[in-house]
């Protein structure tokens, strides 16, 4: 049957997990609604558009009628292979409609029902801890997990006046994550920065020392992939996911920061690539492989053709850093601004509510990376992150400066760089096993 060879090729393509969930139940509807039982599905305006008319008769709402359109429109791609007919019209008209009914329902025109708007209805230690990191322009993923540990910490002590607590009881969470949670370093360290923030920043309240009990693990070497081993996962991969793949091991990315690339910051000419806002903070720059200037030229085409369809729609903003957005009002629809990597689906800001085009997902590389290295048969637990580690230690390999790959890498101590000294293969610095002098 169409719709189950169209299961098969949804379950490698990029989109979202509601959607994978949805998309082949609109498609069954679309099929009950041409009546096609065997072969695939045709897709005319024709029949899209009476579809859409019978789903009006069913009062079902624009935003569902929108996600009927684009689940038809993967279909078209996915089986048919084919791109036409266009259904960019039907998109477009459903997403302002959507809007209208959106903005017509008096429960979204609170505050409370825009997701990342402070809830007042969380505990008033919440929201002030929340207020107090937007103050410290940390990032939503920061405030996230500092939120989650002050609520574990709440749990801890039994109570929400967390004033009337200090570090008898911070020592005595942290030591029951080592002992009891048997948590990583960082987690604790995570844990403690949250508490840290918690009582200086937002109780203005200054801490003793706190002789916690620390996770007491050795630091493990990184996964590193060998050359030959990176060539045949690159072999498996294609499109903007091998290119993804080029530059985390070709320019020493995080997987976050290549999916938070920005046009503006790729110098084709100067070979550099722009790290803003890495980790720390802190801005770098790095190396542009020349093997990947080609293909970042035609993504960044695509990335402008998507982003023109965008503005035509009444939309193409972007998200800006800090407060940027109210200091240049139009610079949130300027080409530059805009993500390389961009998701194909529009989502809701999780802070401000505006309908928006974010960059690509976690799932989008790190899924595929996954199936890669599995289909080459490497046994390492190797994961997006060992491109970067790869990166690193063959620089070294090839005789790179230390203190040059600390600088495209954006360590704060060179100790960090230097583990990679533990895991780098050169011949020449090699000793010789006595069992191959037998």
């Amino acid at each position: 049957m169409p719709v189950n060879e169209y299961r098969v090729a949804l379950a490698g393509a990029a989109v979202g997990k509601k959607d994978r969930q949805w998309f082949p139940r609109w498609v069954m509807r679309y099929r009950d609604g041409v009546g096609r039982a065997q072969g695939n599905l045709p897709v005319t305006t024709e029949l899209v558009e009476a579809f859409l008319k019978s789903l009006v008769l069913t009062k079902t709402p624009a935003w569902q009628r929108l996600q009927a359109v684009r689940a038809i429109e993967s279909y078209r791609d996915l089986v048919l292979k084919t791109n036409k007919p266009s259904l960019e019209y039907y998109r477009r008209e459903l997403s302002r409609r959507a809007e209208a009914e959106r903005a017509d329902r008096p429960d979204t025109r609170s505050e409370r029902q825009i997701v990342g708007v402070i809830d007042p209805s969380e505990p008033a230690i919440i929201q002030r801890v929340r207020r107090e990191l937007r103050l410290h322009r940390k990032a939503l993923r920061t405030e996230q997990a500092y939120v989650g540990w002050i609520q574990r910490f709440i749990r801890h002590c039994g109570s929400e006046d967390l004033e009337r607590f200090g570090e008898g009881e911070i020592k005595e969470f942290l030591t029951d994550q080592a002992v009891q949670g048997n948590v990583a370093v960082s987690t604790q360290n995570q844990a403690m920065s949250a508490l840290l923030f918690l009582y200086q920043k937002v109780l203005g309240r200054e801490l003793g020392f706190l002789d916690a009990v620390r996770v007491d693990k050795p630091p493990r070497l990184p996964v590193v992939l060998s050359r030959r081993e990176v060539t045949m996962v690159m072999s498996e991969l294609a499109g903007p996911k091998q290119l993804m793949g080029q530059l985390l091991y070709g320019a020493g990315l995080r997987h976050l920061e290549c999916r938070r690339l920005r046009v503006k910051d790729v110098g084709l000419d100067e070979g550099t690539i722009i790290v803003r806002d890495g980790k720390g903070e802190k801005d770098r720059i790095t190396v542009l492989p020349d093997r990947c200037r080609d293909g970042l030229v035609d993504q960044i085409e695509r990335t402008r053709r998507l982003h023109q369809r965008d503005l035509e729609a009444g939309l193409g903003t972007v998200y800006l850093p800090y407060a940027l957005e109210r200091k240049y009002p139009k610079a949130s629809r300027e080409f530059g601004w805009q993500w390389v990597f961009p998701s194909r689906q529009m989502s809701r800001d999780p802070r401000g509510g505006q309908q928006r085009r974010h960059h690509i997902s976690e799932e989008f590389f790190g899924n595929t990376f996954k199936r890669a290295v599995e289909a080459t048969g490497i046994a390492k637990n190797a994961v997006p992150h060992s491109l970067r580690h790869s990166f690193a230690t063959h620089m070294l390999e090839d005789g790179a400066d230390i203190r040059t790959v600390q600088e495209l890498l954006g360590h704060k101590d060179v100790k960090t760089t230097m583990i990679y000294l533990h895991v780098m293969n050169k011949p020449g610095l090699a000793v010789r096993s006595p069992m191959d002098t037998l």
